[in-house]
């Protein structure tokens, strides 16, 4: 089991110093909205998975006024886990545009600032890849429901969060893969140009097919169990007469074997051969994955209705969460970011009930009564309120 047992925040956006003892069990942030409720989570989240789940740049976690002084900001979390302290350090460094800087390069949103991050993880200076997997978190927020209404690619970064966090392989290839893509896609573009020729493909061929074989199989095996339990959660959390299925889509079909995989993601490239050269762009493999959510073999991508799609993106947090403690033999910390306030008291207290399985949960919320009158004195309240974190 694993929990976090202080949080150390430095000009990570309104909230400037803060030192928060946290304990075990069901810890309650409350307060008014915009008041840094989320970014408490945020910087948790940020410890797990080496990035901001809020923020498109990096830049956008620094406090403004703070990188504009050149003073940095920095995320610090003490974890407990298997009798062992681990710490984590996530620091941002502001670096001033070059004086010689054209305009396409300054980003006027801040100033033309940007940052250089840095992590240490028990004082060892670290990788973003190397970080992941250290401390386990799985968050759920009121925008879980676009994991059914929303594009594909929010499914595609759930999926991989999940393994990513169980797997330090898996993210290590992930991240081969994005790099073939990109170097493939740039080399389509310099055929188009009459720049290259079309036999310089077959090398970056060979690496596509290869390490998207690997993604295909690895995210196969992976739904198979996510699956299962997916829908034991969803069980218990929807209407009753409800069946609850997910069908993983995999752009290139996944054969009986690695191999005959392989074979088969040649033959779809050859396929979209004329495409790619059309579009300049890489139009065959595991980036074009999605799976489908069915209700009673509905899709409900489709056909979810609001609340349907609310118990669905919860069914696939709470099934994260199993997945993650099964594999790593410790659970994560569970991070419930505002989500119970549409739900009726019968489903938010399943939804609590489950978050008290775990060794920590951090919760927020903008009415606090609901919290006390479930967990009454076994939670740990705090009331965030003007950039400040105080017990209560």
């Amino acid at each position: 089991m694993a929990y976090l047992s202080h949080l150390s925040l430095t000009n990570f956006r309104n909230l400037v110093e803060l030192e928060l003892d946290l304990p075990e069990g069901v810890v309650v942030f409350f307060g008014p909205n915009a008041q840094g409720k989320t970014t408490l989570l945020e910087a948790v989240y940020l410890l797990a998975i080496a990035r901001s789940f809020r923020a498109e740049n990096e830049r956008e976690v620094l406090n403004f006024q703070a990188a504009a002084q050149g003073n940095h900001g920095l995320v610090g979390g003490t974890i407990e886990k298997l009798g062992e302290r681990v710490q984590v350090m996530v620091g941002y460094q502001p670096v001033p545009p070059r004086a010689d800087a054209g305009e396409s390069e300054r980003d006027p949103r801040h100033g033309g600032i940007s940052v250089r991050k840095q992590i240490r993880v028990s004082r060892v200076k670290r990788t973003a890849t190397e970080l992941v997997g250290t401390v386990n978190a799985v968050l759920f927020s009121a925008e879980d429901i676009e994991l059914v209404m929303g594009p594909p690619s929010g499914r595609r970064r759930f999926l991989d969060v999940l393994i990513s966090q169980a797997d330090p392989l898996y993210i290590k290839g992930l991240q081969r893969y994005q790099k073939v893509v990109q170097q493939r896609n740039q080399l389509l573009r310099m055929i188009n140009d009459g720049r290259a020729q079309a036999e310089e493909l077959a090398f970056w061929d060979d690496e596509l097919v290869r390490e998207g074989s690997w993604i295909t199989w690895r995210r196969r095996d992976v739904m198979k169990v996510l699956a299962s339990v997916c829908a034991e959660h969803h069980a218990q959390l929807a209407t009753p007469g409800e069946f609850f299925q997910i069908s993983y889509q995999p752009n290139v079909p996944v054969a009986e074997t690695i191999q005959d995989t392989e074979e088969q993601f040649r033959q779809s490239l050859a396929a979209a051969s004329r495409r790619e050269r059309a579009t300049a762009n890489t139009v065959v493999g595991p980036h074009r994955d999605d799976f489908d959510l069915l209700i009673n073999e509905v899709d409900m991508g489709t056909f979810a209705s609001r609340g349907q799609a609310r118990t669905l993106g919860l069914s696939l947090r709470l099934a994260e969460a199993s997945y993650l403690a099964s594999v790593r033999g410790e659970g994560p910390i569970i991070l419930l970011d505002d989500v119970l306030s549409e739900m009726d008291s019968d489903r938010r207290r399943r939804v609590l009930e489950k978050a008290t399985q775990y060794q920590q949960s951090l919760i927020t919320t903008t009415d606090i009564e609901p919290m006390k009158d479930f967990f009454g004195e076994t939670a740990t309240y705090f009331r965030v309120a003007d950039g400040g974190v105080q017990p209560w």
